[in-house]
């Protein structure tokens, strides 16, 4: 995980009020936050608001930040929650409204899911392949797909990985064959071919 030094300073200085390190910090971390996101929700409008929730989450807590993991792993951890988070206040929004769930709001139209949903960081064949996947990623549990996102489609080390889930790197070695057993299971043979 880069410039982890350069990272901790603008930290730092936010927390002392300064407003170009902030800016700074966005510039520097959003996009792969925003990916990390948009792995998660599959949708770009509900990942914009997950980073934005992230960087009000360090604009207020710079100074609970501890020098002890990096920044990045700092980060990681909060758009994650933050992502598992809003899945479940969807699914239970989605419970209590699920006729104008099919629409959306502001339009009125029916809401699909894109099949042309592609995160940047993978490169597959062709989109379809990569909705496909990213399908079956939604139906692992919770750890099995964090763990699966931080080290397959954001390539962290299964030590970083461990680090951001605040968990064993054995446990991140299991939850990634755990949810490699079930891709395979929902995707058979395809599966080895679809990896991001």
């Amino acid at each position: 995980m880069a410039h982890s030094h350069d990272l901790s300073r603008l930290i730092k200085a936010i927390w002392e009020g300064d407003e170009a390190a902030f800016r700074d910090l966005y510039e520097a971390t959003q996009s792969r936050l925003f990916n990390t996101a948009l792995t998660y929700v599959r949708n770009r409008e509900d990942a914009e608001e997950i980073t934005q929730d992230v960087f009000i989450e360090v604009y207020r807590s710079a100074g609970a930040f501890k020098e002890e993991s990096s920044v990045m792993t700092w980060l990681y951890r909060i758009v994650v929650n933050k992502s598992l988070d809003f899945i479940k206040h969807k699914k239970r929004q989605k419970r209590f409204s699920f006729l104008t769930s099919l629409f959306d709001a502001n339009t009125g139209e029916a809401v699909y899911e894109p099949v042309d949903f592609v995160h940047p960081g993978v490169t597959l064949e062709n989109k379809e392949n990569a909705a496909i996947l990213f399908r079956a990623v939604d139906k692992l549990a919770p750890k099995q797909k964090t763990a699966y996102i931080l080290t397959r489609v954001e390539g962290l080390s299964n030590i970083e990985a461990a680090d951001v889930m605040g968990t064993s790197v054995g446990a991140v070695e299991s939850l990634c064959q755990r949810a490699n057993e079930n891709l395979k299971k929902q995707l058979g043979g395809w599966y080895k071919s679809a990896k991001p």
